[in-house]
């Protein structure tokens, strides 16, 4: 019998650090939405496009079949999108 922390780290083998920060950005993502802040919300975006280009390319490699992006380099450029796009919303926020 798996022990729960067992079971948690062979569910996780299967993805990489990228998989994770990509489903947490979705998910906070739709937690900032109901406080109706497009300030928070690109606050979010921008944070997240930081991590995404801080984060080591290592870290991100694809090894197995599921991934929810091709390549580390995939992952950067996210990263880059996010920093490009947030601010411009931030800008044209009113509140």
């Amino acid at each position: 019998m798996l022990a729960p922390l067992q079971l948690v780290d062979s569910f996780l083998l299967n993805y990489n650090v990228g998989d994770a920060f990509v489903v947490v950005f979705a998910l906070g993502l739709l937690a900032t939405l109901p406080l109706r802040s497009r300030k928070v919300t690109t606050l979010h975006i921008i944070l997240f496009g930081i991590i995404f280009l801080l984060t080591p390319s290592s870290a991100m490699s694809v090894s197995g079949p599921t991934h929810l992006l091709g390549s580390p380099f995939q992952y950067k450029m996210l990263g880059l999108l996010l920093l490009v796009v947030g601010p411009v919303f931030y800008a044209s926020a009113k509140r």
